[in-house]
């Protein structure tokens, strides 16, 4: 009996070893060999235009989103941003954040696709609208986070905090 369990147990060392790095490949992060296709309210993410980004509410009025249609904007330093809203993580005095303008004609379930992790809201008449649903983009697209809400016709302003860089690609899109 001694001799078997001798004989087994470098086959269960090998079993046991084999499992876990079988188990690393598959959460090893993928590259991409070519970009993912895009569903239609995501179409423009790869064709972005250049906005800066406004510091305060006036300023956001002439810093002009147009839904469907992708931006990466330039962000200021968060301290020297005037915020509507208080974000509900403005992070810190090393991050970078921006203001600007949109608006909504259609009722809707409206997305906002981002490039980062930057903190997002929608914010109408002093107030940040509710998110409806949160998640991350295609796979191989370079859209890492999307918010959902539901907006109803007006003049909204979209808030951008908490970003790690001076720049940052987004989208505000209506949803079929």
């Amino acid at each position: 009996m001694r001799l078997r369990f001798r004989t087994v147990l470098p086959l269960l060392d090998m079993v046991c070893l084999a499992g876990p790095a079988h188990a690393r490949m598959e959460q090893a992060p993928s590259t991409c060999a070519v970009p993912a296709e895009l569903p239609a309210p995501l179409a423009s993410w790869r064709n972005p235009a250049a906005l800066k980004g406004a510091t305060d509410r006036k300023g956001a009025a002439r810093s002009v989103l147009e839904p469907g249609k992708t931006v990466t904007m330039a962000l200021s330093p968060t301290p020297k941003i005037d915020y509507p809203v208080r974000p509900a993580k403005p992070s810190g005095s090393v991050s970078f954040g921006g203001l600007a303008g949109f608006t909504v004609r259609e009722a809707g379930t409206w997305r906002v696709a981002l490039g980062s992790g930057a903190w997002v809201d929608v914010v109408k008449d002093g107030k940040a609208a509710p998110s409806v649903a949160h998640g991350h983009g295609p796979d191989c697209s370079g859209i890492r986070k999307m918010v959902d809400y539901d907006l109803k016709p007006g003049r909204y302003t979209l808030q951008i905090a908490a970003n790690g860089e001076d720049r940052l690609t987004l989208l505000v899109t209506r949803l079929p």
